[in-house]
């Protein structure tokens, strides 16, 4: 173990659970030495770097299409629909709007896909009526990755921002099926994802015009202390304790509290008291050995795999998980 990789406290790994964590990818091993370890900056933004040039960021990148691109297509592979693929479970992840993602939150610094923002602009359009990328769709979810992407890549996304608040429903929150008409309840799954991707926006952008929004979409899962339906206080569903990585879009209490975390310490809020239950939750979910297990893979083709199977201890989510109870616990 590295002399400055030290446990802190009660939610602090053991020494072997942490070199375990450490020997993994650069775009792991940073967020590792920074939140969990205690790494001093010049530690963790030397391994930062390497996500452009080695391990996972490396092979993305290299899958890059010349015109700016990934795969021939917005958010699905040209030539998907029609083919036998489309008829396979779930949907390939490899598509622009997804490999954007994945080296967004992996940590590449945005110099690293210069002159992407121009090419996507020239060159990309939405699966959905032809619309041109940086103006995003009618999908929340979509239009959320796109708002963070752009704001990090510096592509104009004003307009796009200006959707969510208009699109935000009565109760609150957010639905990937409302603009089809098909429900006018919030989802936890496009919720998350929407305040997610205003949180980064205004992170990176400094435009603070949809805080209000995004507060508000916070509190319909506050109110539904981030696991149950808020009329009858069962639970909403059971991916609410399913954690996976890449989770995609897909709604876990992990997922949700690692947005909440990230909202404390930018905003400097403490920690509500309704998320209690989701981080018990968490807290359960823990191995004996200091580890949280793989819950599930979402179906559909990859570039590579980037984490366990099923049913593995995972990395990535104990990651997630000691630095969530970490952030709590101090708090508390």
């Amino acid at each position: 173990m590295n002399d400055w990789a030290k446990s802190r406290d009660d939610a602090a790994p053991s020494a072997a659970v942490l070199d375990w964590m450490l020997d993994t990818d650069p775009a792991l091993r940073w967020q590792v030495e920074r939140d969990i370890a205690g790494a001093p900056p010049e530690i963790w933004q030397a391994t930062r770097s390497r996500v452009a040039i080695e391990g996972f960021g490396a092979r993305l990148l290299a899958e890059q299409d010349t015109d700016g691109q990934w795969a021939g297509g917005a958010y699905f592979p040209a030539g998907f629909f029609g083919s036998a693929e489309a008829d396979e479970p779930g949907q390939p992840w490899t598509a622009t709007t997804w490999s954007l993602k994945d080296l967004r939150e992996w940590g590449l610094d945005a110099d690293g896909l210069a002159g992407t923002a121009a090419k996507l602009e020239a060159n990309s359009r939405w699966e959905y009526d032809d619309l041109p990328y940086w103006g995003g769709e009618v999908d929340v979810c979509i239009n959320a990755f796109t708002l963070a992407t752009g704001a990090w890549l510096g592509a104009d996304v004003s307009q796009l921002a200006a959707w969510f608040p208009a699109h935000r429903l009565a109760d609150g929150g957010w639905n990937c099926e409302a603009e089809e008409g098909n429900s006018t309840r919030s989802s936890f799954h496009s919720t998350l994802n929407a305040i997610r991707g205003m949180l980064h926006y205004e992170k990176i952008s400094g435009d603070e015009s949809l805080r209000d929004a995004r507060h508000g979409g916070e509190e319909y899962l506050l109110k539904r202390r981030l696991l149950s339906r808020e009329s009858t206080g069962e639970p909403v569903g059971d991916f609410v304790e399913q954690f996976t990585y890449p989770n995609r879009y897909q709604y876990s209490a992990l997922a949700a509290l690692e947005h909440f975390r990230e909202v404390s310490l930018y905003e400097g809020r403490s920690p509500d008291p309704r998320l209690a239950d989701a981080v018990d939750l968490v807290r359960t979910q823990r191995q004996p050995d200091g580890t949280w297990l793989q819950g599930g893979r979402m179906p559909g083709r990859a570039w590579f795999d980037i984490d366990v199977p099923v049913g593995e201890p995972s990395p990535w989510l104990t990651m997630m998980g000691i630095r969530v109870l970490d952030w709590w616990d101090r708090a508390s």
